[in-house]
């Protein structure tokens, strides 16, 4: 078959099977628009899950006929100077979306800017254009598509049901509105109430207000403000947000945030640095909760590497990541013992749906005699006498040591307070000036004993231990011949090994912190990392998770009575140690109960 020219027709919806893949993606490009035409409020109504109807309003700068005209035209853009690709201070630059809309569906765009007397308006029939004619409208641009992929009806087949589309649309506008504070948004999507998003300004308060519109109270509640910054042989860099506590984890990274100069992004290398700064935080298969933003010299960040401009490349990843991960960490690290606030409002709902059923109800009036606040058969049933003797303070093993410890003035004041008893012989209660904490002593002993053992990884590197017998492994003689090589970077780590003839090597001393290890599985796992990828990390992968087995074995266990000295020195411990709020394992080391929500499950307020 002889090479033909494309008609423009086609072209177009090419380019829309590129640019456009759902309803969402419309929205995306048509909101974009709208932001860099410096509006300070956008509306969004869809019907149909898009499909129907998608229209966008906002009052940004307009356009006149002549710009109007030409914006349907395909590649015809404003926000490129130059035509410098390496200089993108927008979010649209390619000039396709609308042509791509308009080759697929109907497309009306009404504008005016604030110096024109009248308005203009120009009509795209799937890829046909009619001229551009009057029309009376406001200051701004308003956008509707309508019957989106009536001409290429194939595509239909490939989209979900309405209520999905648009909760997709949903999706992609809380992104840019979370990404710019200073815009009010309201988008209507056929639900009862429309979702608004009234107008801030670009201070933290402000931001963090608008992204507890749209992750929750509850993220607001556990969220560390996250700065940094960064400087080098190019333009400066930084990143802020806000980051949840370790203990507030989800299953998914469906909460997880990322933006890149406005720009909401998926990036790997950025989903990297969050994993790398949250490292042995959370527990394994569990993502954090965060809103993060990358400010980047537009010429040290490429934007033109995805048609959605989902993924972006940057010139100095590792100076990127290397900023997050510090960024992330610092933040972390001054949270110091503080643990989720879910854990009381947790605590506070067990206790409502399992003692008191009727909790939400009215405080009893005082005759309390005449009066039963709870139903006669469920009336104290969780705390039936069989059931009540778990519950009964532990005498602490001290020679003159009541069952209930006197209570410390100097103590009380303190964030996790002055211990008071030990129930179950491995929670301790401490009562703080407005509340009680309750603590898990072998989960909290164990992230204490965990991070000192870091520490001594880190300060004095990893102690060695000879083998009375050295162990001779025998290998692959290609592996033996490699690790042979690395005989000095393996030292390093405690692993002192040589050459043991073809196809073997010889281990004489192994890390102390491994004790009695299979010697033989660690050098074979060493020789496969070695030749994954060149490097001694698994070995070192291998020592942080030993550490954490250690501290568990060696942490005070569960089952364990306590003196009240031992009980408050755990205590000032763990206020005095960062990530204190968590275990090795990402689960929470206490849960604090405000004095008002105690008082709320006895129905006093």
């Amino acid at each position: 078959m002889a090479i033909r020219q494309l008609s423009p027709e086609t072209i177009n919806r090419i380019a829309a099977g590129e640019v456009i893949e759902r309803p969402a993606s419309v929205v995306k490009e048509l909101v974009e628009n709208a932001i860099d035409a410096g509006a300070s409020h956008i509306e969004i109504v869809i019907t149909g899950g898009g499909l129907s109807l998608i229209r966008v309003t906002d009052d940004g700068s307009g356009m006149t006929s002549e710009d109007l005209s030409l914006a349907v035209e395909r590649h015809a853009t404003s926000k490129l100077d130059e035509e410098d690709l390496f200089d993108i201070r927008s979010l649209g630059f390619r000039g396709e979306a609308l042509p791509s809309i308009g080759s697929i569906a109907r497309l009306e765009i009404r504008s005016r800017t604030a110096s024109a007397p009248q308005g203009s308006s120009v009509v795209v029939m799937r890829g046909t254009k009619a001229p551009v004619a009057p029309a009376a409208v406001n200051c701004g641009t308003i956008v509707e598509v309508r019957d989106l992929f009536s001409a290429t009806p194939a595509r239909l087949k490939f989209l979900k049901s309405e209520r999905a589309e648009a909760m997709a649309v949903t999706d992609v506008v809380r992104r840019l509105a979370m990404a710019h504070p200073d815009i009010g948004f309201t988008l209507q999507t056929g639900e009862k109430r429309p979702n608004v998003f009234a107008q801030g300004d670009r201070s933290s308060a402000a931001w963090l207000e608008r992204i507890g519109a749209i992750m929750g109270r509850e993220f607001m509640a556990d969220a560390l403000e996250v700065s940094g910054a960064a400087s080098g042989a190019s333009a400066p860099m930084r990143v802020f947000g806000f980051a949840g506590l370790p203990t507030l984890h989800r299953p998914d990274s469906t909460q997880q945030f990322l933006f890149v100069n406005g720009r909401s992004v998926k990036d790997k290398l950025l989903i990297g640095a969050v994993r790398a700064a949250y490292g042995d935080l959370i527990p394994r298969g569990r993502s954090p909760l965060l809103a993060l933003f990358l400010d980047v010299a537009p010429s040290d960040v490429d934007v033109n590497v995805h048609p959605a401009k989902a993924e972006v490349r940057f010139r100095d990843a590792g100076r990127v990541r290397a900023m997050i991960v510090r960024a992330l960490a610092d933040a972390l690290a001054a949270a110091g013992h503080r643990a989720s606030a879910q854990g009381g409002v947790l605590t506070v709902e067990t206790f409502s749906a399992g003692i008191l059923p009727n909790a939400g109800s009215p405080a009893p009036p005082p005759d309390h005699a005449t009066y039963s606040w709870m139903p006669p058969s469920t009336r104290m049933s969780a705390f039936a006498e069989a059931a009540q003797s778990p519950f009964a303070v532990v005498d602490v093993p001290s020679a003159a040591a009541p069952a209930v410890a006197p209570m410390a003035e100097q103590a009380i004041d303190k964030p996790l307070g002055a211990v008071r008893a030990q129930v179950h012989e491995n929670y301790i209660v401490a009562q703080t000036r407005d509340g009680l904490v309750i603590v898990d002593q072998h989960a909290a002993h164990e992230r204490l004993v965990y991070e000192k053992l870091k520490a001594a990884l880190a300060n004095g590197g990893v102690a060695t231990q000879g083998l009375l017998i050295p162990a001779i492994v025998e290998l692959d003689a290609n592996d033996a011949a490699l690790l042979a090589e690395h005989v000095e970077e393996i030292s390093e780590f405690g692993l002192v090994l040589e050459s043991f003839g073809e196809g073997a090597v010889v281990v004489r001393e192994t890390p102390a912190l491994l004790g009695d290890t299979d010697v033989e599985g660690l050098v074979k796992d060493l020789a496969a990392e070695l030749r994954a990828d060149g490097t001694a990390r698994a070995l070192k992968d291998r020592l942080d998770s030993v550490a954490s087995r250690m501290a568990c074995h060696g942490s005070v266990r569960s089952g364990r009575r306590l003196t009240v000295e031992e009980m408050n020195a755990l205590l000032r411990q763990m206020e005095a140690t960062p990530y204190s709020g968590q275990c090795n394992h990402g689960r929470p080391t206490y849960v604090a109960l405000k004095l008002t929500d105690i008082e709320r499950l006895f129905g006093r307020r």
